[in-house]
C-alpha cells in the first residue's frame, strides 16, 4: 500500500516570493503527513484482510519492519519541520524516493508484480508531477519503473489465483478496486488540499503586488509634490514681501478694512509656507530642522490645537485618554497623516468634527468623528484605494489613500464605517513600537 510524500514548491526567486512558498510548502506537508498516517492505517488494515481474511500467508514480521520504518521517517519528517520552514526541491526529492522504496519493499514481499497494488506506483509519480520541478519528476517515472522491473524479475508470487473472469469475486479484482479507490481517494484529496494552499498563496502574492504599486505610485507623488514645494517656494515668498510692503502703504493704513484683508492673507501665505515646508521636510530636503523628542500627550495636544487653530471649525471635540504618557519622535508623516483624516472629515461635516485618543497595551488608537453623509459603501468596500472620492472631484480620493498606506508602513491599519445616527468614524490604529523610543533612546541626551 502506498503512502503520501512530502510536498512544498520549487525555490521560489524573490524574496516576497521565498515567505509565500515557505508558508505554501509548510501547510502542504502538513496535510501530507496526515495522509502518511493515514496510509499506515491502510497498510495494517491491508495486511490483517490478506492474512487472516483472504488466508494468504504474508512474511508479517518484514513486513512490519517494513512499516515501522515508515512510521519513524514520518516521526522524524514531522520533528524536522517543526523547526525548518523552506522546502526545497531537493529535500521533496529525496523523501519521494523514500517513499518509493518503502512502497517497493511491501510490494516484494507480497507477491511483486503481480501485487495489484503496484499501480500505486502512479500515484508517487502524480504528486511528484505536482510538487517536484521537470528533472526530478522524470528521474522519479525512471526509478520507479526500474522498481516495477525489478519486482517483475526479483518477486516471488503470491499463492493467488489470477481469475479476472470471476469478477468481484475474484480476490485479485478485488485488490484493483481497493488500489484504484485508494489512488482515487489519496490523489483527489490531495490535489484539492494542495490547490487550496496555492490559491491562498496566489491570493497574498496578489495582494503584495497591489501594495508594492501603492508604494511606487506613493513614492511618485512624493517626488511630485516634493518638485511643487520647490517651485512654490519662491512665488510665495514674493507675495509675503509684497503683502509685507502693502502693509506700510499710507493706501493701506488708512483704511482699517484693507488692513485686515492684508493681515488675512498674510496668514494665508504663512500657512501655505508652512504646508511646502512641511512637505519638503517629509521629503528629507528640509534643512536645519530635525525631528524632536516628545511624547504622545504632548504631540497630540500641540496637533489638536494647532488644527483647531487653522481650520475654520466651530465645534471640535477633542479627548485625549491616554492615561501613560510616553516619550516618542514628533513625526511630520504622522501628523500630516491625521491632519488629513481631520480636514476630511471637517469638509463632510462642517459644523462639529470630534477627535479621541486612547491608549491599550501595545497599540495607540486615533478616531476621529463627523457628523456629515458617511460613505458610501462602495467607498467603505475599497477603502485606501487611490481615486476613490465623493467629491467628485478630478483626481480626489488621494487622501485615504495616503492615510491608509502610512499607517500599514508603520505596521497599523486604518478602518472606516457609518454611523447609525448619522456621520463616519474613521479608527487609525497604530503600534506602539513603531512611534514611541525605546528606552535607552528616551533616557538619551
Amino acid at each position: 500500500m502506498p503512502h503520501p510524500t512530502e510536498a512544498g514548491n520549487p525555490p521560489p526567486v524573490s524574496t516576497g516570493l521565498d515567505r509565500l512558498d515557505d508558508a505554501t510548502g509548510l501547510k502542504n506537508l502538513q496535510q501530507l503527513i496526515q495522509l502518511r498516517w493515514i496510509a499506515v492505517i491502510g497498510q495494517l488494515a491491508t495486511i490483517a484482510v490478506v492474512n487472516f481474511g483472504f488466508g494468504i500467508a504474508l512474511p508479517l514480521q518484514q513486513m512490519l519492519v517494513v512499516l515501522s520504518g515508515l512510521v519513524l521517517f514520518n516521526i522524524i519528517s514531522q520533528l524536522r519541520w517543526r523547526t525548518r520552514r523552506r522546502v526545497s526541491n531537493n529535500e521533496l526529492f529525496l523523501a519521494l524516493l523514500v517513499d518509493v522504496a518503502m512502497l517497493t519493499a511491501q510490494l516484494f514481499l507480497s507477491g511483486g508484480a503481480t501485487n495489484p497494488f503496484t499501480f500505486l506506483y502512479l500515484l508517487q509519480i502524480a504528486l511528484g508531477a505536482v510538487l517536484l520541478q521537470a528533472w526530478s519528476v522524470w528521474t522519479m517515472v525512471a526509478i520507479t519503473t526500474a522498481c516495477l522491473i525489478s519486482l517483475t524479475v526479483f518477486g516471488r508470487p503470491l499463492p493467488l489465483p489470477l481469475d479476472p473472469e470471476n469478477g468481484l469475486t475474484s480476490p485479485y479484482m478485488q485488490g484493483i478496486l481497493v488500489c484504484f479507490v485508494l489512488n482515487a481517494g489519496l490523489l483527489v484529496t490531495f490535489i484539492m488540499r494542495i490547490s487550496h494552499n496555492l490559491q491562498e498563496r496566489d491570493a497574498r502574492l496578489a495582494s503584495l503586488r497591489q501594495r508594492a504599486a501603492e508604494e511606487e505610485h506613493i513614492v511618485r507623488m512624493g517626488l511630485l509634490a516634493s518638485g511643487a514645494a520647490h517651485e512654490l517656494g519662491t512665488p510665495l515668498a514674493t507675495l509675503a514681501v509684497i503683502l509685507g510692503d502693502w502693509k506700510h502703504m499710507p493706501t493701506f493704513t488708512a483704511d482699517p478694512d484693507l488692513q485686515l484683508e492684508i493681515g488675512e492673507m498674510q496668514a494665508q501665505v504663512l500657512r501655505c509656507k508652512t504646508i511646502v515646508s512641511g512637505i519638503l521636510l517629509s521629503a528629507g530636503e528640509a534643512r536645519g530642522e530635525s525631528s524632536e523628542k516628545t511624547s504622545i500627550c504632548t504631540f497630540l495636544d500641540e496637533l489638536a490645537e494647532e488644527w483647531r487653530s487653522t481650520r475654520p471649525v466651530p465645534s471640535f471635540s477633542y479627548k485625549n485618554q491616554v492615561d501613560q504618557d510616553l516619550p516618542m519622535v514628533s513625526d511630520s508623516t504622522l501628523k500630516q497623516m491625521l491632519c488629513n483624516v481631520l480636514d476630511n472629515a471637517l469638509e463632510a461635516s462642517p459644523t462639529w468634527v470630534g477627535l479621541e485618543a486612547a491608549l491599550d497595551a501595545d497599540t495607540l488608537t486615533l478616531t476621529v468623528t463627523d457628523r456629515g453623509p458617511g460613505f458610501a459603501p462602495a467607498m467603505l468596500a475599497q477603502l485606501g484605494k487611490p481615486y476613490q472620492s465623493s467629491k467628485g472631484r478630478l483626481g480626489g480620493g488621494l487622501g485615504l489613500f495616503l492615510v491608509v498606506n502610512v499607517a500599514r508602513t508603520l505596521g497599523g491599519s486604518v478602518a472606516a464605517h457609518n454611523r447609525p445616527e448619522g456621520g463616519a468614524v474613521v479608527t487609525i490604529t497604530l503600534p506602539l513600537t513603531a512611534i514611541t523610543l525605546g528606552k535607552d533612546a528616551a533616557h538619551a541626551g
